[in-house]
């Protein structure tokens, strides 16, 4: 079955907790249910298209990840839409694919970012002060030079607006030593084992985020894992030194909607159908090479 693209999601019976730029989020009372819509946010604005299949991509790449890094205690119940509870059996159209059932945790408040290249946010500090995050860099590198080594760089949440970047020592006293120092080898940890399977693939992950939440002092990695949306994802055919590559995610929707007389504020501007065809291609894409499969619409 084939679903229709889809921007919002009710269920009529199912208590909606909260709706952010891209995720729906449901009580189901010991459980939440996650569902990813087609929304497709850009400069933290809300685009008025959906993306076809983008949902579809991000749920399932996260389930994906998650069951590979099996020994790393994440919140996924089950992404297997035979396996939820009967009374959501009715609204398969609109969670076939694109749902999991997750844990209820606490949800940390740093996001944890690692850089293994140079770029985006990270390149514009490194320009300014040959550093990232407060770790200091060696002098002479290029937009999207490889790091000698992967780096964390934590970054405090933001409601509305950009996630500003902290150092260490502000992680610390924002969670607690003990709770940064682990999200922080965690973080590498996972980084490290997705880079690797993706170059496997012909696709370098140049950064990523992560969230952690806890329950009962545990910690659970959560939200989504190593997604087109959370990382930038870098076709390694096309990598040269000194350029941005092409991205596996909405670059191409960023790079149209910067050649448009546009202030970045709502309400964002309607997009062709050809920019829209070729980002769900982009998604698409990921999805085929990270996993090996054809995405599940069903």
């Amino acid at each position: 079955m084939q679903t229709l693209p889809q921007s919002t999601i009710d269920l009529p019976g199912f208590k909606k907790l909260r709706s952010g730029k891209v995720r729906e989020v449901f009580d189901l009372g010991e459980t939440l249910l996650f569902v990813v819509t087609d929304r497709l946010s850009a400069f933290d604005v809300v685009l008025p298209d959906p993306i076809p299949h983008k949902g579809a991509v991000l749920n399932q790449i996260s389930a994906f990840w998650f069951k590979r890094f099996d020994n790393i205690q994440n919140h996924l119940v089950t992404a297997d839409f035979e396996k939820f509870p009967k009374e959501l059996h009715s609204f398969r159209e609109q969670l076939a694919g694109r749902a999991m059932i997750v844990k209820k945790t606490k949800p940390l408040a740093v996001e944890c970012v690692v850089r293994g290249y140079l770029a985006g946010s990270g390149w514009k500090e490194y320009q300014e002060s040959q550093s990232v995050c407060g770790i200091k860099l060696p002098s002479g590198l290029k937009l999207a030079s490889l790091l000698p080594e992967p780096i964390f760089t934590p970054a405090t949440k933001a409601e509305e607006g950009h996630d500003e970047n902290i150092d260490m020592k502000r992680c610390a006293q924002i969670l607690g030593h003990e709770i940064a120092n682990r999200v922080k080898a965690l973080s590498l940890e996972i980084y490290s084992r997705g880079r690797d399977h993706a170059a496997q693939k012909g696709i370098i992950v140049a950064d990523t985020k992560f969230e952690f939440g806890t329950i009962d002092g545990a910690l659970f990695l959560i939200d989504e894992c190593l997604t087109p949306d959370s990382s930038r994802f870098w076709p390694m055919d096309e990598y040269a030194v000194g350029n941005s590559p092409p991205s596996f995610d909405k670059q191409f929707v960023r790079d149209y909607l910067e050649t448009l007389d546009w202030d970045k504020t709502p309400p964002a501007p309607r997009l062709p159908t050809n920019v829209i065809e070729k980002t769900s291609a982009k998604y698409l894409e990921a999805f085929r090479r990270l996993t090996g499969n054809e995405i599940a619409n069903t």
